[in-house]
């Protein structure tokens, strides 16, 4: 582009003083260095002579801005970022969309797309993109990329399998997991199941456990553990999907062996309550339950040593603390769970909310996972 410039600023500059030998060339008379177009001669047929037309406009479209520049500033108006068109383009889209239809632009699946709606409803359609700004969750950087989404739409292919094998089971579209408005992460303990319900904007919707008294009772009776887990889910809240933790526990482990015996019993009941369809009968219909690897969330959280996971209690409070203290946290949580959980995963509990703990990482890191196995 530099050297363009610079070859075009000589052209003219020797037409001016070179008088018929440039390009272009000057009148003799006249104060004002008007310039006629002159022509080139075409090197494969010598009797053809080509007029240079046109040759001003392309210099000028090169030395002059570019209309499409970055809008990373902050300061800069979103409505000076966009030509007349583009910005046709995007306020139709903004305007008449569905809540539905805008989920499909980046960064407006959950709650975003229902705030464009209601904003547009109460104070009539957007007449700026400027304005956009003013809608709840959207702000100056947010808006440029949804702004550039709609005027490149990526279309998804259902076809292409994602790569999260490494900590995500069965196999399942990328593009099901990215539309997912909000998952149920599941962990399941000696004596307890624990789930956390968060949503696509990274919001705490529920967070609790439930004991299980027959859990490793007497003689692993089944229709106990089915009491036990169906009362579970009469409370468990509905989901695109629910996570359930799936435990490191090796079978050459003799000695843990009735532990793992318990997780997996409980673990193919959860599959079999959560998925009553027949998924073998329709390719087309997603998986409503997964299994995450323990040790990717292990590692996401840096709680890895060795083969073992250490306590999760530590990363839980600094998420709780965060989601007070910073403006872009990692994950938020409402008061009434601040409160209820204020003081508890302290040091000197004994493990006791560890299953807590575990639901809420797993969550986190499933959409963080997720998110930069994307990018």
């Amino acid at each position: 582009m530099w050297l363009a410039r610079q070859f075009l600023s000589s052209v003219v500059q020797r037409s001016q003083y070179a008088g018929q030998s440039g390009l272009f060339h000057r009148p003799r008379h006249g104060c004002l260095p008007k310039l006629e177009p002159r022509y080139l001669q075409c090197t494969s047929c010598w009797q053809s002579r080509v007029p240079v037309a046109g040759f001003e406009t392309l210099y000028a479209s090169i030395t002059s801005p570019s209309t499409s520049e970055p809008c990373d500033e902050a300061n800069r108006s979103l409505d000076a970022c966009y030509t007349s068109e583009q910005k046709d383009t995007i306020l139709q889209m903004l305007n008449n969309a569905s809540p539905s239809e805008l989920a499909g632009v980046k960064l407006l699946r959950g709650r975003k797309s229902v705030n464009i709606v209601e904003y547009r409803t109460k104070n009539g359609p957007f007449k700026t993109l400027e304005s956009v700004v003013n809608v709840p969750l959207l702000k100056h950087k947010s808006a440029v990329t949804v702004f550039n989404s709609i005027l490149n739409p990526v279309k998804r292919e259902r076809n292409v399998r994602i790569q999260l094998a490494k900590f995500i089971r069965p196999e399942v579209d990328r593009s099901w997991l990215e539309e997912a408005n909000a998952i149920v992460s599941i962990v399941c303990g000696t004596n307890k199941i624990a789930w956390a319900h968060v949503d696509r904007e990274m919001m705490v919707l529920d967070w609790q456990e439930l004991e299980c008294p027959h859990f490793l009772k007497g003689t692993y009776l089944a229709s106990a553990y089915l009491n036990d887990v169906s009362a579970v889910l009469k409370v468990l809240p509905s989901a695109n999907f629910y996570i359930i933790e799936k435990s490191s526990i090796s079978v050459q482990n003799t000695a843990l062996f009735p532990i793992m015996a318990h997780m997996r019993t409980v673990e193919a009941m959860l599959f079999s309550l959560l998925e009553p369809r027949n998924l073998a009968q329709d390719s087309n219909i997603p998986p409503k339950v997964l299994n995450m690897m323990r040790p990717a969330v292990g590692r996401h959280f840096e709680l890895m040593v060795g083969d073992s996971r250490t306590s999760g209690a530590r990363a839980v409070r600094k998420l709780m603390s965060d989601s007070v203290t910073k403006e872009l946290p990692r994950i938020n949580f409402p008061p009434n769970l601040l409160m209820k959980y204020r003081n508890a995963f302290q040091m000197s509990s004994k493990g006791e909310g560890e299953e807590l703990c575990n639901a809420l990482l797993q969550a986190v890191a499933f959409y963080e996972l997720l998110s930069k196995s994307s990018a």
